[in-house]
């Protein structure tokens, strides 16, 4: 349910409990509520009600229970509250309240939960919270408060439950504490404060503790023995400074042997030292995380690990571990990550790791492993990360590893980072290398690889870096690379590779980094894209190459006739015998070409598009872009490549040309697709199909092509990351986007995929919706593209598409494909909802889903997440806020109401928070949760409209969100 909550509520007099919970109700909580004068349970949590707690929720003198967790109320706590004498229950989580805990809820006697979490508080805790003798739950966790846990706090022998975590709190634990402090302690969570000294010897004594999470403080010392802990399900001293690097320092491992229902045990970030402790085998069976990484533990791995069989993560990575990998690990059937890299392993990679059926990410690097790469790893279907660099490993690639999961009964490949450099691999790269489509890193540098580079490579199109620098690999660079239209790395150095230096590496939109030097490279240098820097191509140690930008400082080319030194007489012969054959052979080719155009013409007038295609030849869109040349290139992706053409008809009209490369498999299915989605939906936020071209080149081969309406600034990825290489924009445009526009560009998309989803009779789900497939026009006005990969559907909840079987690719881009596509579930508007939420992110902060920062559990999604409610103006470009406040300070129409510009910035950084939480939504995990595209265009026109100021007049809290006045 959504909309207000009516002010009528408040003729209910006799109303005792009401519950909303969970629902979408907007709006602020009428006072009204004020009057059910008999009301004793209020529960509201997890909708978006804002504004202020109404100051007469007093006069409920009967409230026993009022939930408010999950809104976005905003302003100080209220200090009436604290006169609501019969109060047991008060959660205030996860909203936008600031100010100080008011002194006065120490009067509540009878309350047994209090919880504040993820708020915006700051200040100390009050010390008259320890007259609350009934408090059981004691939440304060995420906010922003300082000082001292006082005393009587310490005194509330009632408590059960205490969160502490993410504050400025600082200070040590008292002794006793879970013995005669707390002593029916459960749950103590004081994670990521400024908490000093050691971890209390009386901890042992809290018998009923089943989480203890201390991580991230500045604790020293031992920690003591844990023996009686029966209970502990957690235990995270991580990120500390506890041990002393030396012997005895995990000698409280073998305590935890008692804890039978141990699941999750994180002593990372410290320095502990000592041989690892053969107890860790006899840790509960029921173990599912250890995380033991970035400490001083040398020694070797217990066998015995194996006996662990419920575990998922294990992770020693960067001690000081020698001997072997024990094979016995072979048996974590249920391992989804396993890290033992950066130690002092030596042996070979058992081939029992190939057993591992649920692995993801395997990672060995910085050993001394030797021997070769077990082939059994090509079982591993699941794995999505494979790094064993820097070791001894030598012997071929095994093509099993390379081609893992083509098995009919098993996921297609879904591997997207391989290292293997620093190693002595022989022998070719295996042409499988192909069979990884959605591959972003490959690291094959520093072996002794030989052979030449596999054409199939060109197949990797989600490649952003690849290195094969340092082997023996000769021959030339395979035209079939020029499909990797979203490298940003590319390292070929210190090989035996010849030819000439490609042009279409110029091409390369994102390329920023590109290293050929010591081969034998001969010709001319490109001069277009990355070879127009200097400092980001490296060609030394080439020596017949020539040309370039004048900074390489390279000779100047030769023309091949001054070379040859022919007189002019012998010229003229040879010119005149060639023209005689060359007109002979063009005859020919027009002769083909003209019966092969009839048969093509026959074949497509019964295809199933519904619609004559062959307006336009290829003749006429070679001519128009000009012969398909590299400076009319304005973009690639996986299927082709995309062109600016002029078309000379009744008048000049700017196209913009996709070319199909049909060597790419699925690129015709693709031509078809787009084909069947643009000819009959129509929305001012798609790009406009013009017309389609199935026709044959000049050589006889297949062409097809499909022409657009040409946007004249180019893609919303070019603005948001600076890369504006061949996009025509008008002069008078920044090459900013401020957040008006990203604000706009955000519901333009909006519209069209709610016209998408729900408007249109059959829904469709596009599948690939990221910045590169959002073109602008002169306006700035978005229009969604490239629907290569569109499902149709019979109905919304229907749940395979029309004309296509279900399929085990995952349909979409890298950091923009739901996490449900890669385990196999069918396509949905969900997808669309997901990639669109990660759009929506990515224009807030101006990073890429697959920026380095986002690895080892971080993505886009948690990363702003973790941001909000109170550091979303930290995080997003920092281009929103400053050019925003510049807009307003130049604007007399932005200062009605006597607003100040901090008032300005209040309201920017409020506009931002609420777009955060909008694209938070949208990118959950799980599915069934996400925001209906349809509600996405409602919040986000109100966000423009309180940025714009149309609606009403606004005032501003410390946190700058937005309120009616």
């Amino acid at each position: 349910m959504a909309g207000h909550l009516s002010p009528h509520i408040g003729n209910l007099s006799f109303l005792r409990a009401l519950y909303l919970h969970n629902n979408s109700f907007s709006h602020t909580i009428p006072p009204e509520i004020g009057r059910l004068f008999h009301l004793q349970r209020l529960g509201l949590e997890n909708n978006s009600f804002s504004g202020h707690i109404p100051f007469n929720i007093s006069s409920c003198s009967n409230l026993q229970y009022l939930g408010l967790l999950g809104n976005t109320l905003s302003g100080e706590l209220p200090t009436e509250i604290a006169s609501l004498s019969k109060l047991q229950f008060l959660d205030l989580g996860k909203n936008n309240f600031s100010g100080k805990i008011p002194p006065s809820f120490g009067n509540l006697s009878c309350l047994w939960m209090l919880s504040v979490i993820e708020n915006n508080l700051h200040g100390g805790i009050p010390n008259s919270l320890g007259q609350l003798k009934s408090l059981m739950a004691f939440l304060l966790a995420v906010n922003y408060l300082n000082g001292t846990v006082p005393p009587s706090i310490y005194n509330l022998s009632s408590i059960k439950f205490i969160y502490m975590a993410q504050n400025n709190l600082h200070g040590t634990l008292p002794p006793g504490l879970g013995h005669t402090i707390f002593p029916n302690l459960e749950t103590f969570v004081f994670y990521a404060n400024q908490f000093t000294g050691p971890v209390p010897a009386s901890i042992s004594n809290a018998s009923n503790l089943s989480v203890f999470s201390i991580s991230s403080n500045k604790f020293t010392g031992k920690v003591p023995s844990l023996a009686r802990l029966s209970n502990l399900y957690l235990f995270g001293p991580n990120d500390n400074n506890l041990g002393n690097n030396e012997e005895g320092d995990l000698d409280f491992i073998s305590s935890l042997v008692n804890c039978t229902n141990l699941e999750v045990l994180d002593i990372s970030a410290n320095s502990f030292g000592g041989v690892m402790p053969e107890s860790v085998s006899n840790l509960s069976t029921k173990l599912r995380k250890i995380f033991f990484y970035e400490n001083q533990i040398h020694g070797s791995i217990p066998i015995g690990v194996g006996n662990l069989i419920n575990l998922e993560i294990l992770n020693f990575h960067a001690n000081l571990l020698a001997g072997t990998i024990p094979s016995s690990i072979g048996k974590l059937n249920k391992l989804y990550d396993l890290y033992l890299d950066s130690n002092e392993l030596s042996g070979n990679v058992p081939s029992s790791l190939g057993n591992l059926s649920s692995l993801s990410n395997l990672y060995l690097s910085s050993n001394k492993l030797n021997g070769s790469i077990p082939q059994s790893l090509g079982d591993c279907r699941f794995m999505l990360e494979l790094d064993l660099s820097h070791n001894n490993l030598s012997g071929p690639i095994p093509k099993q590893v390379i081609n893992l999961h083509v098995h009919l009964d098993l996921p297609g490949n879904q591997l997207v980072h391989l290292d293997l450099s620093g190693n002595q691999l022989t022998e070719s790269i295996p042409m499988e290398v192909g069979n990884l489509p959605h591959l972003v890193f490959l690291d094959v540098s520093e072996n002794k690889l030989s052979g030449e580079i596999p054409q199939s490579l060109g197949s990797c199109t989600s490649l952003t870096t690849l290195s094969l620098r340092e082997n023996l690999l000769h021959g030339i660079i395979p035209k079939s690379l020029s499909s990797l239209g979203g490298i940003e790395d590319f390292d070929l150095s210190r090989n035996k590779l010849s030819g000439i230096i490609p042009n279409y590496l110029g091409s390369f939109p994102f390329l920023h980094n590109l290293n050929l030097s010591f081969n034998d490279f001969e010709g001319a240098v490109p001069i277009q894209g990355v070879f127009k820097n200097a400092s980001a191509v490296s060609i030394v140690g080439n020596t017949r190459l020539c040309g370039g930008i004048p900074h390489l400082r390279l000779l100047k080319c030769i023309s091949k006739q001054s070379k040859r030194g022919l007189s002019p007489k012998l010229n003229l012969i040879i010119s005149v015998s060639c023209g005689v054959v060359g007109l002979v052979l063009v005859l020919l080719l027009a002769l083909l070409y003209r019966s092969r155009k009839a048969r093509a013409l026959k074949s497509t007038s019964g295809s199933s598009l519904g619609v004559s295609l062959l307006k336009l030849s290829y003749g006429d869109l070679f001519k128009a872009t000009d012969g398909f040349s590299a400076s009319n290139l304005i973009g690639a992706g996986s299927f082709g490549s995309v062109y600016k053409g002029v078309l000379n008809q009744h008048e000049e009209i700017n196209v913009a040309v996709k070319v199909l490369n049909l060597r790419t498999s699925r690129a015709s299915k693709s031509f078809i697709t787009e084909c069947e989605a643009l000819k009959s939906i129509r929305h001012r936020n798609l790009v406009k199909l013009m017309t389609a071209c199935s026709s044959i080149d000049f050589q006889g081969n297949d062409f097809k092509a499909l022409v657009y309406e040409f946007m004249v600034n180019g893609s919303l990825d070019e603005w948001l990351h600076i890369s504006t290489q061949g996009v025509d924009r008008p002069a008078n445009l920044p090459k900013n986007l401020n957040l008006t526009q990203r604000v706009n560009i955000a519901i333009d998309v909006a519209c069209a995929l709610d016209y998408l989803h729900n408007r249109f009779h059959m829904p469709i789900v596009h599948c690939d919706i990221k910045p590169s497939n959002i073109l602008l026009d002169s306006d700035m006005t978005a229009c969604v593209g490239d629907f290569g990969l569109a499902r149709y559907f019979r109905d919304a909840s229907c749940p395979s598409p029309l004309h296509e079987s279900s399929s085990s690719v995952i349909k979409g881009s890298m950091g923009y494909t739901p996490p449900e596509y890669g385990m196999g579930s069918e396509v949905a508007t969900y997808g669309d909802m997901y990639s669109y939420g990660i759009l929506l992110l990515e224009m807030l902060i101006g990073k890429r889903p697959t920026y380095e920062m986002f690895k080892d559990g971080m993505n886009l999604h948690s990363f702003v997440s973790m941001a909000l409610p109170g550091h979303v103006e930290e995080i997003c470009d920092p281009l929103l806020v400053q050019i925003e406040e510049s807009k307003s300070s130049t604007n007399p129409r932005s200062n009605r109401g006597n607003h100040t510009p901090n008032d300005q910035r209040k309201r920017v950084v409020g506009c931002l928070t609420s777009i955060a939480r909008v694209g938070v939504a949208c990118s959950v995990a799980m599915l069934r949760e996400r925001k209906d595209m349809s509600n996405v265009v409602t919040e986000l026109s109100l966000i423009r409209d309180m940025l714009t100021g149309i609606r009403c007049q606004v005032s501003f809290s410390d946190q700058g969100l937005c309120s009616e006045k």
